[in-house]
């Protein structure tokens, strides 16, 4: 530790960065493909056609059609719910009509089996969906980034845990060590090795600072229970068992039981006008109805999104809850303030609310989360090396191999892990349909690949496994459209006059993001030769002073 507390902090802001940083670029990385999960998984499912939007569609129809499907598939089930045709905010596409349900559980459990239709308007029957390829989707890396993979869940979330409160101690360390970050914001001296590289790890962090510790916050108390379990069982002492955890207890001493939901004795035509006089016309996302053994069976809607942001758990504005007997208002739980704000932090981080625009946003901002986390990286090789060169002869086998292995490190993560990204698209594409465990193997070749990049940039020299795999990736991220078009005839002349912008949008980003390596591949090409030019230049004339 370091004399003096801003040289303290800057001493816990590098190693804080460095002990994590890897894992850290990981959790960006998947979890910022996750704000585009379904359009991912859209694309990785080219036998699923785009829903159409169906204009027009009469609520009372669609209900009255939904309901007499429920009553002859699910006639013994705790809840039903029937979808109206709308676009979905949430998977930023149209959806049909689709009824759910959720069989009986047994008593003292809260969950029973869950089925899903979705419906023909016209004819009332399920839709038969075109079967498609097994595939993880866009959900296996979003889940990727709070979950990993390879390991159990439980310890994969404490160690997800010990990284984001890590990150937020080196946000906070790193935000008192830059005493004059706002005017380091406007300051960029390219050329410059150390100092270029601090320059834009200033400039990025301070860019994105409130997105980087709003999602670092809210990213930690999403699993607070795993987190921090002893004050949760502090506080409830006496009702939670300390050899199980709090959520265990809640499932399993649920005191409540269900009666299979039937047919609602009031006039649902009226719970809808009473809806439509509050929200308007045409707002109506879903019906619920349940009926529990110890309140009034009722009939719950949920409202369109406003494109505003709500408490996940608690969004009183949203719902409103009729009893199923005499259609009359219900007051809603509302929950007490923790909850409120657990939804809301939880809501802010998923970005379900948000809008294309918003969410490119949050997509723009995960990708300077990841060039934060990796100027951090490099930057702390930049600083070593310069220093090892100084005291090359006082330089230990453990220093240099130290330096060598966190060299490594960087390039397999930094440069790595995105080719390893796009090995998983190109698996999807690729791997034969009929194959056993299909979404495993996608799986299996994002990490082969990644983990052949270690070696390889243990083996290369330095700037030779930078540039390699930095245009690696880009020729990866090059080919999808190409090999997409080849295995599907899903290609941009097919998706852009169809107007099937996911299809189309997925193309392009992989356009956008091979020409981001081949540009830094490119630059770094440039700027290495133009050091070695000058070394040339430097060597020649200190020998012609000497002769």
């Amino acid at each position: 530790m370091k004399n003096g507390f801003r040289a303290s902090m800057a001493w816990l802001h590098t190693w804080t960065g460095l002990v994590v940083g890897w894992v850290l670029f990981f959790i960006f990385v998947t979890g910022t493909a996750g704000y585009f999960t379904f359009e991912i998984t859209h694309w990785m499912e080219p036998e699923r056609p785009a829903v159409q939007p169906v204009e027009g569609v009469d609520t009372q129809v669609a209900l009255a059609t939904g309901l007499q499907r429920l009553q002859q598939v699910a006639p013994e089930a705790k809840l039903w719910r029937v979808s109206m045709p709308q676009y979905n905010q949430r998977t930023r596409q149209y959806r049909e009509l689709e009824v759910n349900w959720e069989s009986l559980p047994p008593r003292g459990r809260f969950f029973g089996q869950r089925g899903s239709e979705t419906l023909d308007l016209a004819t009332g029957q399920p839709v038969q969906q075109p079967e498609a390829r097994e595939t993880g989707g866009g959900n296996l890396l979003y889940r990727m980034h709070y979950a990993f993979h390879y390991m159990p869940r439980n310890i994969a979330f404490l160690l997800v845990g010990v990284c984001t409160m890590l990150m937020l101690v080196a946000i906070v360390s790193g935000v008192i060590t830059h005493k004059k970050i706002f005017k380091d914001f406007f300051t960029f001296r390219p050329g410059k090795g150390q100092r270029s590289w601090l320059d834009a790890h200033n400039i990025i962090s301070v860019m994105a600072l409130p997105f980087f510790l709003m999602i670092t916050y809210s990213g930690l108390i999403f699993f607070t229970e795993t987190y921090m379990p002893a004050g949760i069982h502090t506080i409830y002492a006496d009702e939670v068992d300390p050899q199980r955890t709090f959520f265990d207890e809640i499932y399993d001493r649920v005191d409540k039981s269900w009666q299979p939901v039937t047919m609602p004795d009031t006039d649902v035509s009226e719970v809808i006008a009473e809806a439509e006089r509050q929200w308007g016309a045409g707002q109506i996302a879903s019906l619920t109805f349940s009926n529990p053994n110890d309140e009034p069976a009722y009939i719950e809607l949920s409202r369109l999104s406003q494109g505003k942001v709500v408490s996940r758990v608690s969004d009183t504005e949203g719902q409103l809850k009729f009893d199923a007997r005499t259609g009359e208002l219900l007051p809603l739980d509302e929950g007490d303030g923790a909850t409120y704000m657990y939804g809301l932090l939880i809501s802010l981080h998923e970005g379900h609310f948000a809008g294309p625009a918003l969410r490119w946003l949050y997509f723009a901002s995960g990708l300077l989360g990841c060039g934060m986390i990796a100027t951090g990286l490099v930057l702390w090789t930049v600083k070593r090396r310069e220093r090892h060169a100084r005291a090359k002869e006082r330089q230990s086998a453990v220093d240099r191999f130290g330096l060598r292995l966190v060299e490594a490190l960087n390039i397999a993560t930094i440069a790595g892990l995105p080719l390893a990204v796009a090995a998983y698209f190109l698996a999807n594409r690729l791997l034969p349909l009929d194959i056993a465990d299909r979404a495993d193997w996608e799986a299996h070749c994002m990490f082969f690949v990644w983990g052949w990049t270690l070696i390889y940039a243990l083996f290369r020299p330095m700037k030779q496994a930078w540039l390699e795999l930095f245009a690696l990736g880009a020729l990866a991220y090059a080919s999808i459209p190409l090999v997409n078009a080849a295995t599907t005839g899903v290609h941009l002349g097919w998706s852009i006059p169809q107007g099937d912008w996911v299809m189309a949008g997925f193309d392009l980003t992989m356009l956008l993001l091979a020409a981001m390596l081949a540009y830094t591949a490119h630059k770094l090409r440039l700027r290495w030769l133009k050091k070695e030019q000058q070394a040339m230049v430097a060597g020649a004339a200190a020998a012609g002073g000497a002769s």
